[in-house]
């Protein structure tokens, strides 16, 4: 990691490739991001009423919490509303709708003091995105919903941005992932048994950082940093976005962070969609970074629309 970057008045293409070359960015809070999370949060009060979702943890038990939170990640994944703001807000910061392709936003709940660690509420252990088939190019932009603090942010381990941590990426299947993995995220309430790549030895977790930003404040970086959910202690939920961002130009010419350590097998660039008009990632392109095609896998992940709705 080479440095921190706060609100960089730096042109889009220096921008990607700082965040290529380690560093992380944070952005203040703007009427755009604070929109995308002001919409989340309205989803989130409405699923948990009349409790308040930052303790409802305290007053549920944990398998009614999961069944609250089951429909509502796929509610707000998927509702034209947050599409619509999340370009907004992407345009904002200033990126090219014509080159940059957006995954679907993912809405993430870490409850207090390992309430819920698996499943819906899944704490992450230290791991890169590259390791679950992301490609080099993707950069990653995190929002906080709530206020927040260092005991209940995203933890970055900086030692190993160029330094490999034995991980078992290369038995991860991406497609398989789509086929099994992701579809059962709610049936793991106490434990999560799902096949996901770990490090096969304890990383160098120290020197870490924390980023703590307000509510629309977005940490942006490579989704080659190795990073974790660092334990919640603050007696209150955490809820936040992930997004996930290519820019079309960076695949094309084969830009993108180094790869010290990832082997596993897929791509999850075929759920990437174009800024401006939600075409995808062409296949030629694709295919440059498709590493196999399980017969029993699963290319896209596709919810049913019950599931879509947030109804199942």
């Amino acid at each position: 990691m080479s440095a921190l970057h706060l609100d960089p008045p730096l042109p889009p293409d220096e921008l990607r490739a700082r965040l290529h070359a380690g560093a992380l960015v944070v952005f203040s809070p703007r009427p755009s991001t604070a929109a995308l999370c002001a919409w989340a949060r309205e989803l989130i009060a409405q699923a948990f009423a009349p409790l308040d979702p930052l303790t409802a943890q305290h007053d549920l038990p944990v398998e009614r919490f999961v069944e609250v939170c089951a429909p509502l990640k796929p509610r707000f994944i998927h509702h034209p509303r947050t599409r619509e703001l999340l370009k907004a807000m992407m345009a904002d910061l200033r990126l090219d709708p014509d080159t940059t392709y957006l995954d679907v936003p993912r809405l993430r709940m870490v409850t207090s003091h390992g309430y819920l660690t698996a499943g819906v509420g899944y704490a992450h252990h230290p791991h890169r995105d590259t390791w679950y088939s992301a490609p080099m190019a993707q950069l990653n932009w995190w929002l906080p919903l709530w206020e927040m603090d260092a005991t209940s942010a995203v933890a970055f381990h900086p030692r190993h941005w160029e330094v490999p941590v034995p991980n078992d990426s290369s038995e991860f299947d991406y497609y398989e992932w789509n086929a099994v993995g992701r579809a059962q995220a709610a049936k793991h309430v106490t434990s999560d048994t799902r096949k996901q790549p770990r490090p096969l030895e304890p990383p160098a977790l120290q020197p870490e950082l924390r980023p703590v930003v307000p509510p629309g404040g977005v940490v942006l970086f490579s989704g080659a940093q190795l990073h974790s959910t660092a334990p919640n202690t603050t007696g209150r939920t955490r809820y936040s976005i992930d997004v996930r961002t290519v820019d079309l130009r960076d695949l094309l010419e084969g830009r993108g962070a180094p790869n010290v350590d990832s082997r596993p097998r897929g791509t999850s660039l075929r759920d990437f969609r174009r800024m401006s008009d939600d075409a995808p990632v062409p296949d030629e392109v694709v295919a440059r970074y498709d590493s196999g095609r399980p017969a029993d896998g699963v290319l896209v992940f596709r919810p049913n629309a019950e599931e879509r709705l947030g109804l199942a």
